[in-house]
């Protein structure tokens, strides 16, 4: 007798990542079926007893499937198994595409946390027609990368009254009362490897993107100019660096999505890392180039994984962050959105404005744990609503950015339920 179909699997689920999803499953995927997988039984038993006891629930009934990304039959029979597979095994330039392709193969809808440009566009190009096909959602970016910025654009069209024409985000992180005694990693060295990969990749970006969107947007003014880094920001009263292109990349593939489809003027947007002060900025541009430098060849990219907490400053180690330290970092994410109110709305969307934007809207997204506690609840929550509210989505399935495809579901209502969760609230409204 074929076992019962689950209506989610997380896949990966002794990483880093994986088992503190497991974690937040608990609450977050509440009244639905779910397992784990992985390729060794006994880990899995691991994951289920230890996030048991954080949970105070106990997991041990929770369904166990065996899954292998070097197995393809395997990843098959485990999409064969759910409605949806929550896909936390990275670096996924490496692993995420067999996942994927089992996914569409079987007909089960796959969300990850992927913050590689690379990863992402490839998929799109690759199999977006094909997940139409099989009625199949493929969704990345589920996590911190870029569920705030992109569901945070969202927020802003949905609460403007009007015209969007630019955003401009300013991101901080921080640790509440210091990092004293908690050690200075904020990150897994998996995460650690993602990041790398996708440095030493960069340029193969701009070659996906001719062939994914052989058309050129239209230009539209006025033009949202980048900030120069090291300037300082009115608006938060911090130095400005430009922030890592994940949450730009996936914001532009919704506006694009957004005006094929609906015929919406896109947004144009900047994204900025906030930092207290020119020296701050000055040390974290210091090893972003060294990073930089040494992920472009083969033997600089063997030192930075095999030596992350040196080449990082401290910020990426083995073990990952402290428990201490995750409860008590968070993240504050403004957005400052210029455009037009409702009454000088143009007839089509191609228009052009004459008139520079005269209405102003910011918007503050935050949360708890950006790396594995915010990440993991935006995560399953995209699960959640795929599996609840496949309805309001756009078509019947493709490989969409988060944007795209749940700015017409209550995902937004549905992150900010859990105690780690993500809040939107507006702070200005000119």
């Amino acid at each position: 007798m074929a076992a019962k179909r689950l209506d989610a699997i997380i896949f990966g689920a002794t990483g880093f990542t994986g088992k503190y999803t497991v974690f937040e499953a608990v609450s977050v995927l509440k009244g639905l079926s779910w397992g784990i997988a992985g390729r060794n039984h006994e880990k899995l038993q691991g994951v289920l007893k230890e996030m048991g006891d954080k949970a105070k629930t106990d997991l041990s009934q929770t369904p166990i499937i065996i899954a292998d990304v070097n197995n393809e039959s395997s990843l098959l029979e485990m999409a064969k198994r759910c409605r949806i597979v929550v896909n936390t095994a990275g670096p996924y330039r490496f692993y995420g595409e067999k996942v994927v392709k089992a996914c569409i193969e079987a007909g089960t809808h796959h969300v990850d946390v992927s913050g590689e440009p690379q990863y992402m566009e490839t998929m799109q190009l690759k199999y977006n027609y094909k997940a139409k096909e099989k009625g199949v959602y493929v969704i990345s970016a589920c996590g911190f990368d870029s569920i705030p910025a992109d569901m945070g654009v969202q927020f802003i069209e949905k609460n403007f009254d009007g015209v969007v024409n630019s955003v401009e985000s300013f991101v901080h992180m921080g640790v509440k009362g210091g990092t004293k005694g908690l050690g200075r990693a904020s990150l897994n060295t998996g995460t650690w490897e993602s990041a790398v990969h996708a440095i030493a990749n960069r340029s193969e970006s701009q070659a996906i993107r001719r062939e994914l969107f052989p058309d050129r947007l239209p230009d539209f003014s006025p033009k949202l100019k980048a900030r120069p880094p090291f300037s300082r920001s009115t608006e938060v009263d911090k130095v400005l660096l430009p922030f890592p292109e994940t949450d730009r990349s996936v914001i532009m593939r919704t506006q694009r999505y957004l005006y094929e489809h609906d015929k919406k003027r896109p947004v144009q947007m900047q994204a900025y890392l906030t930092l207290p002060s020119r020296l701050a900025a000055s040390v974290v541009v210091f090893v972003a180039l060294i990073v930089g430098i040494f992920a472009k060849f083969e033997f600089g990219r063997q030192l930075l994984l095999k030596y992350p907490s040196f080449f990082s400053g401290g910020m990426a180690s083995r073990t990952g962050p402290s428990q201490a330290r995750m409860e008590r970092s968070f993240f504050k994410m403004t957005m400052k959105a210029r455009g037009w109110p409702k009454s000088d709305r143009l007839a089509e969307v191609t228009d052009q404005y004459t008139s520079p934007p005269t209405k102003e809207l910011t918007v503050r997204v935050t949360g708890p744990n950006p790396g594995y506690g915010s990440t993991c609840v935006a995560l399953l929550s995209t699960a959640r609503t795929i599996l609840l509210e496949s309805d309001k989505m756009p078509d019947t399935g493709g490989v969409l950015p988060p944007g795209a495809a749940f700015a017409k579901t209550s995902l937004i209502s549905e992150l900010e339920k859990h105690e780690h969760g993500i809040k939107f609230e507006i702070v200005a409204n000119k």
